[in-house]
């Protein structure tokens, strides 16, 4: 069967020529120009992965991300947006976006996005024959005082629960799977999104530092540490 995508986006020239492309691309869509009839089709037929604009009038595509998270639904959501500036992406993160494309775009990078969105639906293992991180329990990883249930989907530092997006949660899940191994730039983007989109991204640092704001407490170490010109390693120093 082909997979599903739910496209919002109040502008109709791009929500028809997104729907075209998407469809001669194989996808099954089903296009709304809002977000109350993106809401109610959720409800109504979940889709593999939903593609939201940002920026649409009464309910728009962050709340829709809200209201869909809140509610326990955990469906990719690739975000649509004209806004470029960090803390407006960071407002997509927060709101449970898994990734976002700046107008205008490249309608083949929409599809490199779908796709790797669509690649995650299986567990992030790790790098090497034998996980740095060891078993606390069946489903669960420790490392430098995190502690992560993988089914369920938890993490916590020391006795503090995280609250984090799906994107998050898998890319600590791979920092502490391979705790102590610096990895690369590309590997990173390899693992978690399926594709490298190349040096001008600044999508893996947005995701660092806002995990980095989830994770560091006053007085306690900083855990995910940057190495200039290659990537990052989880390590308590």
């Amino acid at each position: 069967m082909p997979q599903t995508v739910l496209l919002a986006e109040d502008d109709r020239a791009i929500r028809h020529a997104l729907e075209r492309a998407l469809t001669l691309e194989g996808y099954q869509v089903t296009a709304v120009s809002d977000g109350v009839e993106a809401l109610a089709q959720a409800h109504k037929s979940p889709p593999d992965v939903l593609l939201l604009d940002v920026m649409m009038p009464g309910i728009d595509g962050l709340q829709v991300c809200r209201v869909l998270r809140a509610e326990g639904d955990s469906t990719p959501i690739l975000m649509l947006t004209a806004l470029v500036e960090t803390a407006d992406r960071i407002a997509g993160l927060d709101a449970g976006a898994d990734d976002y494309v700046v107008k205008p775009f490249d309608v083949e990078e929409v599809f490199a996005r779908l796709r790797a969105l669509l690649r995650r639906t299986s567990p992030v293992g790790a790098l090497t024959g034998v996980p740095k991180a060891s078993p606390a329990a069946e489903g669960q990883i420790e490392a430098a005082g995190l502690r992560m249930d993988v089914q369920a989907r938890r993490a916590w530092r020391g006795p503090r629960e995280l609250e984090l997006t799906r994107t998050e949660f898998e890319l600590l899940e791979l920092l502490v799977r391979n705790a102590g191994i610096v990895l690369d730039h590309s590997t990173i983007y390899d693992r978690i999104w399926g594709y490298d989109f190349g040096p001008g991204s600044k999508n893996l640092a947005v995701y660092v530092g806002y995990l980095r704001r989830k994770l560091d407490e006053p007085g306690a170490p900083q855990l995910i540490h940057t190495v200039r010109g290659v990537g990052y390693v989880l390590r308590e120093d």
